[in-house]
């Protein structure tokens, strides 16, 4: 027995070193120096997934990042950006609120670390045959949502082109165009575009409301007043025509509105756009001189007699059109709207804030009928080049009850600090033009069933519930 223990304690004890060396070994390999990294091995890849579509020749971006020439000049620049996370354009708080979307384009830590890594180890380029195969482009003035939906939209408005002097006050943009269909079709999804790259220089956004009669739709998708359809109140168009409202806005930053199977937005014969655009030279100040903007609406379109089963109508949230904002100078001012889901149960499909040079935060959150309050989303990092809508995935866009109230609280920055600026000695007020502010977000929102909502929560507390026990 002796000899048996003793045996056990030998092999405890080889046991009992092995493990020490493991740990120590792990140790000395967490302590180990990390590689350098290098321009083509590990930088490169990184721009080409989430830099360059805009960072080339003749695109927005002020420099490009195709090559190691075209990016070492930068690389502080590059790097105070990244960490700051202005670039790539996603300004969404990643510590509150849901952080899944379906057209995330931020960088993770890890890479924010690597590209912070080979600044500070001199930018180096690295073996060139490390270099991943240059990113092939399609046609700038493509549609972008082409790919996913299989080739150009089905239906294209165009609105009557517009030239802006060189050097003029902003300006706004109203005419109204003909959709030209003769039947009800159901549209999946919506992109704006201008036609040149000029005209994108002086676009800073382009609002089109479907001016149609709603008594020819379907009585269980019709929009009424009070319901979200908001139209311009400058419109002398007849109330009763003004029925579908908000059909798509457009701003820089934001590719199109997508629409999830089963639902979608609905066009009736007779309809018409009322555009709304607004142009700024001082968008194009690199080259400021008369440009035409032709702004045309791409309109994807479901099979002819196919019917979702739900409408999804954009909401303007906030304080719209600027009322209510009261800022005076060298202050942070702070500015709620709220909106009640009164038609009934509600998905919220994105999340789209809309400020401008003083903008710095806004958040979207829901207050239930229960009076629990629940924050959707916080923007702490607003840039007003940048209208970027959050567009939650299917397993993450939030659903509520009938009655609850969905609130949005914005901050604006009229000090010294904020960069963007114009005058902090000055009392701001709401207003259409680039130096008055705005405090509204665009929202996506499909009313759906009380029993859709039910058995969405129940689904989703279910999965929650599985994952616990993981």
């Amino acid at each position: 027995m002796i000899n048996v223990m003793n045996r056990a304690t030998r092999c405890l004890g080889v046991v009992a070193f092995g493990a020490s060396v493991l740990v120590a070994s792990s140790a000395s390999a967490a302590d180990a120096p990390k590689a350098v990294p290098t321009f083509s091995k590990d930088v490169a890849p990184i721009f080409q997934e989430k830099c360059q579509n805009c960072h080339r020749p003749n695109q927005v971006a002020p420099m490009s990042l195709l090559t190691y020439a075209d990016a070492r000049p930068w690389a502080r620049s590059i790097k105070a950006k990244v960490q700051a996370r202005l670039m790539p354009p996603w300004h969404i708080d990643k510590t509150v609120g849901i952080q899944s979307f379906k057209n995330d384009i931020s960088l993770s830590d890890e890479q924010i670390d690597l590209i912070a890594r080979w600044v500070d180890n001199g930018a180096p380029q690295g073996d060139p045959k490390d270099l991943p195969a240059p990113k092939q482009f399609g046609d700038d003035n493509a549609w972008k949502l082409a790919a996913q939906y299989g080739g150009p939209p089905e239906l294209v408005v165009k609105a009557e082109p517009y030239t802006m002097d060189a050097k003029t006050q902003d300006k706004w943009w109203k005419p109204i165009t003909d959709v030209g269909l003769n039947e009800v079709r159901w549209v999946r999804a919506v992109e704006t575009r201008t036609t040149t790259m000029e005209g994108r220089r002086i676009l800073h956004h382009s609002v089109a409301s479907l001016i149609q009669d709603e008594k020819l739709v379907p009585e269980q998708f019709r929009v009424t007043s009070g319901a979200g359809a908001a139209a311009d109140p400058d419109d002398d168009t007849p109330p009763g025509d003004r029925g579908a409202g908000l059909f798509h806005e457009w701003a820089i930053g934001k590719v199109g509105d997508t629409f999830r199977e089963g639902t979608g937005k609905v066009i009736v014969p007779g309809a018409r756009i009322s555009w709304d655009i607004h142009l700024s030279q001082a968008m194009n100040v690199a080259d400021a001189k008369p440009v035409t903007a032709d702004v045309e609406i791409g309109i994807y379109l479901y099979p002819r007699g196919y019917t979702p089963k739900y409408r999804t109508v954009l909401t303007n949230m906030g304080a719209s059109r600027g009322r209510g904002i009261d800022i005076p100078p060298g202050v942070i001012q702070a500015t709620q709207g709220f909106t009640v889901l009164s038609r009934g149960a509600a998905r919220i499909e994105n999340f789209q804030p809309h400020m401008h040079l003083r903008g710095k935060a806004m958040a979207l959150e829901a207050i239930l009928p229960n009076g629990q309050r629940q924050i959707i989303s916080f923007v702490n990092n607003f840039q007003f080049n940048w209208m970027n809508s959050y567009e939650f995935t299917d397993d993450a866009a939030p659903v509520f009850p009938k009655g609850t109230i969905i609130s949005v609280t914005a901050w604006h920055d009229n000090t010294p600090g904020n960069k963007n600026n114009p005058d902090p000695t000055q009392w701001v007020g709401g207003g259409d033009r680039s130096i008055d502010e705005m405090a509204h977000a665009w929202v996506n929102v499909t009313y759906i069933s009380d029993e859709d909502y039910k058995a969405t929560v129940a689904k989703r507390r279910a999965a929650q519930a599985t994952q616990d026990q993981q």
